[in-house]
C-alpha cells in the first residue's frame, strides 16, 4: 500500500511546460525613454528652484530670486546672493518690521499676533500692507513665538521676506562718488555673529556710513538675526559681498580710499586720526583674532582707541561705533 503524502507536497518530480507570459512583459523590457532634464523633475533640486522661480515670478517680482538686478529698485537689495531660491526670513520686532515694509521690500506676508496692543507703528504696518496687498496673517503669539525662533523678541508682528541680495562694493563706491559725497565704508573682517553685524549696521546708518563689505566666506549674514539687531537699519544701509577682502581693499585703494584698521595695538590713536576726512573704508577684525595678517598688511594705518583700562576691551560693535562716531564729528567740524 503506497504511503499518502502530506497535503500540498509534489505529486512528481516531472517539471512540466512553464507558461509565457503572452507578451505582456514586453513593453516593461523596452525601458522608461530618455531621462528628464533635471529641471523638469519636481523631486530634483534643479526642479525646485525652477519651481520656485515660477511662483516667484507669478506673485509679481522681477526676475528670478537671487539674480543681481541692474537698475531700479532699492540698492541694498540689488545684488548677487547664493542659490537660495527656495529659503525667507522672518524679520521680527516692530522697528524691523515697519522699516522693512517702508523699504517696499518684497514681503509674502505680514503676521499679526491676535489681540496685539495697537500703537502708531502696528497702524502703519497694516495700513502698509493693506495698500501693497500683502496678505495679513492673525496668528497666536505661541506661532510668532516660534517663528522669532529661541529667545527671539516679536513683539506681536513679523514678515516674510525674500533672502537678502548683496550689493557689489564697486557698485557702492561708484554710486557714493555720483552723488559727490566722501565715502565712509566699514568692512568686518571675520565677525561669525550676525548680532554684532546688525549692531554695526545699525551704527554705521546713524554716524553717516555709506553701507558695509563683507568677505563672502567666514563672515555673518544679514539672516533675521542681523535685521532684529539693525532696528530696521538693514533696509537703508546697503550690504556688499567681497569675494575676497584683501583684493577688494586693494582695488579700493587704488581708487583713494583709505583703508583703516582697528586695532589695540595701533600706531595711531583714533583722535589724531588724520585721514578722516578722506575717502575711508574703517575694517574691523574679530574680537579673539583680530585682523588676519593679510588684511592688516594692506591697511593704511592701524588705528588704536584708547581706553582707561588696561585689562579691558571693546567687543567689535562698540569700536565700530566709537571709530564711526570720530570720523564722523571730525568731518562734521570741518564742514
Amino acid at each position: 500500500m503506497a504511503k499518502p503524502q502530506r497535503p500540498g507536497a509534489n505529486k512528481g518530480n516531472k517539471k512540466g511546460p512553464t507558461k509565457g507570459t503572452g507578451g505582456m512583459g514586453r513593453k516593461s523590457l523596452e525601458g522608461r525613454g530618455p531621462t528628464p532634464k533635471a529641471e523638469d523633475r519636481a523631486w530634483h533640486p534643479a526642479g525646485k528652484r525652477k519651481a520656485a522661480a515660477e511662483r516667484y515670478a507669478a506673485s509679481g517680482g522681477k526676475g528670478k530670486p537671487g539674480q543681481r538686478q541692474t537698475s531700479g529698485g532699492n540698492p541694498n537689495r540689488s545684488a548677487r546672493s547664493k542659490d537660495n531660491t527656495t529659503e525667507v526670513e522672518v524679520v521680527t520686532g516692530r522697528n524691523s518690521v515697519l522699516e522693512a515694509l517702508r523699504a517696499k521690500i518684497p514681503a509674502s506676508a505680514f503676521y499679526i499676533a491676535q489681540r496685539v496692543e495697537m500703537d502708531d507703528r502696528v497702524k502703519e504696518m497694516l495700513s502698509i500692507a493693506t495698500n501693497r496687498g500683502i496678505p495679513v496673517l492673525e496668528v497666536t503669539r505661541q506661532e510668532l513665538d516660534r517663528m522669532a525662533g529661541f529667545d527671539g523678541v516679536h513683539q506681536g508682528v513679523a514678515v516674510k521676506v525674500p533672502p537678502y541680495e548683496y550689493a557689489h562694493p564697486q557698485d557702492l563706491l561708484e554710486s557714493v562718488i555720483d552723488k559727490g559725497e566722501v565715502p565712509l565704508f566699514v568692512a568686518l573682517d571675520g565677525i561669525t555673529d550676525p548680532r554684532n553685524l546688525g549692531a554695526i549696521i545699525r551704527s554705521t546708518g546713524a554716524f553717516g556710513g555709506h553701507g558695509i563689505i563683507l568677505p563672502q566666506r567666514r563672515s555673518a549674514g544679514v539672516n533675521s538675526a542681523a535685521w532684529k539687531t539693525s532696528a530696521g537699519a538693514a533696509a537703508r544701509v546697503p550690504v556688499a559681498l567681497a569675494t575676497n577682502l584683501t583684493t577688494q581693499l586693494k582695488e579700493f585703494k587704488k581708487q583713494g580710499v583709505f583703508v583703516l584698521g582697528l586695532d589695540g595695538d595701533g600706531d595711531v590713536l583714533l583722535p589724531e586720526l588724520q585721514l578722516a576726512d578722506r575717502p575711508v573704508v574703517i575694517v574691523t577684525g574679530s574680537e579673539g583674532k583680530g585682523l588676519s595678517r593679510l588684511v592688516a598688511e594692506t591697511c593704511d594705518q592701524i588705528v588704536s582707541i584708547p581706553i582707561s583700562a588696561v585689562t579691558e576691551s571693546l567687543n567689535a560693535g562698540i569700536a565700530t561705533s566709537v571709530a564711526l562716531y570720530q570720523v564722523s564729528s571730525i568731518r562734521n567740524a570741518k564742514k
